[in-house]
């Protein structure tokens, strides 16, 4: 329960109010994730991110950068984002939820379903911090996450890029999320959720250059299930394959069309 709600007036004053309250402070965009259970935020002072100018979304210089407090349906309707990061947005099945969840909020969420990360792995995104740096997306997740996130940036929003999740049921519990993308140079990236301890891009895979049957297999092996109720390990090892590769089909024939 949040015993105080301080709405800074800039960029500046959220990161000294931050550096004032510590570990007893949060940042609050959508306060979807901080508000409801299993991801309900322990903190008592809430730093509101509301009014500081941070949801924008641009196209500028050959990339898109997405602003922290766009909300996901904001992200699904606007035209300059890469068609597979609106699809993505989409995973989240209620526009409820994606009327109030911020693009930032999710990937700032510690939770166990995290249908952005893939696609935004494999299109190299990086994440905007207050003070001018930025940090690739995969090392900022690794680490710990400190700082406030101003946004991501996608240096490359043409890439051929194809995600798919796969869930229990419409809504239902996620069994895993993965997206493949092909670089101007015919680079493979992969990336998949749900099917290893946390989002990860499965380089050594990537570095085969593998499809159909073969490249089903690599990832089957490469990942690390568990069994619960989203599925048996062989079901998980299965079914993360055969994603994998027909994302991989899906990209090859887009670069045929083109």
């Amino acid at each position: 329960m949040f015993e105080q709600f301080l709405k800074p007036a800039s960029i500046d004053e959220a990161v000294r109010f931050k550096s004032q309250f510590k570990d007893d402070a949060v940042f609050m965009a959508g306060g979807s994730k901080l508000n409801a259970t299993p991801t309900r935020s322990t903190k008592s002072v809430a730093i509101s991110l509301a009014g500081l100018g941070l949801s924008g979304i641009k196209s500028e210089g050959g990339q898109v950068t997405i602003g922290a407090t766009a909300t996901l349906q904001q992200v699904i309707d606007n035209p300059v984002v890469p068609a597979a990061v609106r699809e993505a947005a989409g995973f989240i099945y209620s526009r409820n939820v994606r009327n109030q969840a911020t693009f930032g909020g999710e990937l700032f969420a510690r939770q166990n379903e995290a249908v952005l990360l893939p696609v935004l792995m494999v299109m190299n995104a990086k994440v905007l911090l207050a003070g001018g740096g930025d940090a690739d997306l995969a090392s900022w997740l690794a680490g710990s996450r400190d700082g406030l996130v101003l946004g991501v940036v996608l240096p490359e929003p043409n890439v051929c890029c194809s995600t798919r999740k796969v869930a229990r049921s419409v809504g239902g519990l996620t069994v895993l999320t993965a997206a493949v993308a092909i670089a101007a140079d015919g680079q493979q990236r992969v990336a998949i959720e749900g099917v290893v301890s946390s989002p990860v891009r499965l380089a050594a895979v990537e570095q085969k250059r593998l499809s159909g049957e073969a490249l089903q297999t690599a990832v089957s092996e490469a990942v690390a299930p568990v069994a619960d109720l989203r599925g048996s390990v062989s079901y998980k090892r299965y079914i993360a394959g055969v994603v994998v590769a027909d994302l991989l089909a899906d990209c090859q024939q887009m670069i045929k069309e083109k």
